[in-house]
């Protein structure tokens, strides 16, 4: 039989339903495309502009301090209420631990943090403190358990993680690799240090590990410390001088010869409260200490910058006639301060 001519052959009609139900699947299609690009993008983007701390850079200033608590109690004298509202206005390192901030809330405190840096438009910089058998059993003891402890870690990583949009530094685990050859315990402490930098590592997030300071480990013994962990590849350099009350000048040789026996590593030193310089050997609640150059003064190919990370006002332990560990000190502050105001 003849095949029709083509302009009259039957033509088959798809439904008008299926023809939508099309048309929705490709618009969904072409959305899911936009949007996994778009990610892509932002992705990109944060990690291109990522940059490390340096000088300048500011600091949120947490108004969950306990200096800001302090400046907000009614209790206290006049010079009391000054020092401690001139230290909450500070940009200041946060720390966190376990015993005010455990893992059901973590999470939270570390995005209240995020936001201020938002508002503030500030970096993040917090002080992860909360190792197992954190201080050898001195004045900070305490610290999880090796599962609690990687819980922990992975909170405060999915909160970083979750602020993607700001700098985050990190100073992991104060006293942790000087310490460690005291307490005994190098391999556990590297082991619980290798977990919380997989944790916690992420865009714009600069991780710094504990360095000791210039009068505690000779350099080529630090450096050996700090390579036993094995982390260094995976962190930004070292933190130094962490509640200590070292000369910045030292501190600087002092990161600069780690950094000759590391690689090229870099570093930020704490200048909360070395505006005096040592007194000797104690470290403990020395008295007639000043506050030392704010965050961000200054830096070099090696020192990125440095920072406020040990909160000036509050106390390094029951000695020299200070409360407990961590705790806010009123006369310590009015102290530390007097210069200031």
């Amino acid at each position: 039989m003849p095949r029709l001519p083509r302009s009259t052959r039957t033509r088959r009609r798809v439904p008008r339903a299926v023809l939508v139900v099309l048309a929705v699947v490709a618009a969904v299609a072409v959305i899911a495309v936009i949007a996994v690009v778009g990610n892509l993008v932002t992705t990109l983007f944060q990690t291109l502009s990522a940059r490390p701390p340096a000088v300048d850079t500011r600091i949120v200033a947490p108004d969950e301090s306990k200096a800001a608590q302090a400046a907000d109690a009614a209790a206290g004298d006049a010079e009391e209420q000054a020092a401690a509202q001139w230290l909450a206005s500070q940009p200041t390192t946060y720390w966190l631990t376990p015993e005010i901030d455990p893992v059901d809330e973590v999470w939270d405190r570390v995005a209240h943090l995020a936001a201020e840096a938002r508002d503030q438009d500030a970096a993040l910089s917090i002080a992860i403190y909360g190792l197992p058998d954190r201080d050898c059993g001195n004045h900070s003891a305490g610290g999880l358990d090796p599962d609690s402890y990687r819980a922990w870690t992975q909170r405060i990583g999915d909160a970083l993680g979750n602020a993607s949009d700001i700098q985050k530094i990190v100073i992991l685990e104060p006293d942790s690799i000087a310490l460690s050859s005291t307490c005994g315990s190098p391999s556990d402490r590297a082991g619980y240090l290798k977990d919380a930098v997989d944790n916690i590592r992420g865009t714009d997030t600069w991780i710094y590990i504990d360095g000791g300071h210039s009068s505690w480990h000779p350099v080529a013994e630090m450096a050996d410390l700090i390579r036993a962990t094995g982390v260094l590849p995976d962190v930004r350099g070292i933190a130094l001088n962490v509640s200590n009350y070292q000369d910045t000048a030292a501190e600087f040789d002092y990161a600069h010869a780690l950094s000759d026996e590391l690689g090229g590593t870099h570093a930020v030193i704490d200048t909360s409260r070395n505006g005096a310089g040592p007194a000797g050997s104690e470290w403990c609640n020395p008295a007639g200490r000043l506050v030392g150059s704010p965050t961000g003064s200054f830096g070099d190919g090696v020192v990125d910058t440095n920072l406020w990370i040990k909160p000036p006002g509050e106390s390094d332990g029951e000695c020299n006639g200070g409360p407990t560990a961590g705790t806010w000190w009123p006369s310590a502050a009015v102290e530390l301060t007097r210069e200031q105001r």
